[in-house]
């Protein structure tokens, strides 16, 4: 095959000095209306449907971006609400802890009150059933040691200590001389 190159290379020198490597003058302006045809075809037709498709993406992307920015601010915006009923929440929570631990005190304290109140209450009837017993003891105890006294004093003296009035006279008497040496002791 390299012997047919060399022997038509040998011949076309011999003709007009033709070089089979370059085209003719024809072939390149044929060549060149062809291109500029295609080109015109591509600037007309191909060129304004694809720049449509690149815009229409470069739309889409830029309103995503767009979308995106704003959820992003919203999403911002929606932290610092949150963060903002968080803390306000935490401090209601606060303010209703400390409303019950003083309510909490508050209770404790009337629980005390009452109780020593009732406590005070519970002595005073305690000391006058106490007196009202003691009162009856001694009323009780007058009778007995009267009547004893008397029956003593009866078969003491020899006679009858059968006078009411006369008998209380002297069981009165009796039981304030008593009582007078009794607190002498004390």
């Amino acid at each position: 095959m390299g012997n047919l190159i060399v022997i038509a290379a040998e011949q076309g020198e011999e003709k007009s000095g033709f070089i089979p490597i370059f085209p003719t003058n024809y072939d390149i302006l044929w060549s060149f209306i062809i291109f500029v045809g295609i080109l015109f075809m591509f600037m007309r037709v191909f060129m304004p449907r694809i720049q449509k498709v690149l815009d229409e993406r470069s739309a889409l992307i830029e309103g995503g971006i767009t979308k995106a920015e704003q959820a992003q601010a919203e999403a911002a915006l929606a932290l610092e609400e949150y963060t903002a009923q968080l803390r306000e929440a935490r401090a209601q929570a606060a303010k209703i802890r400390e409303d019950a631990r003083l309510e909490a005190a508050q209770i404790v304290a009337d629980g005390r009150e009452k109780a020593v109140r009732d406590a005070e209450r519970i002595s005073q009837t305690a000391g006058k059933a106490i007196d009202a017993e003691r009162q009856q003891a001694v009323v009780s105890l007058r009778a007995d040691i009267g009547s004893l006294a008397t029956e003593l004093a009866s078969r003491i003296v020899g006679e009858a200590l059968a006078d009411d009035a006369r008998q209380q006279r002297l069981i009165d008497g009796f039981l304030s001389e008593l009582e007078s040496s009794v607190k002498e002791k004390v």
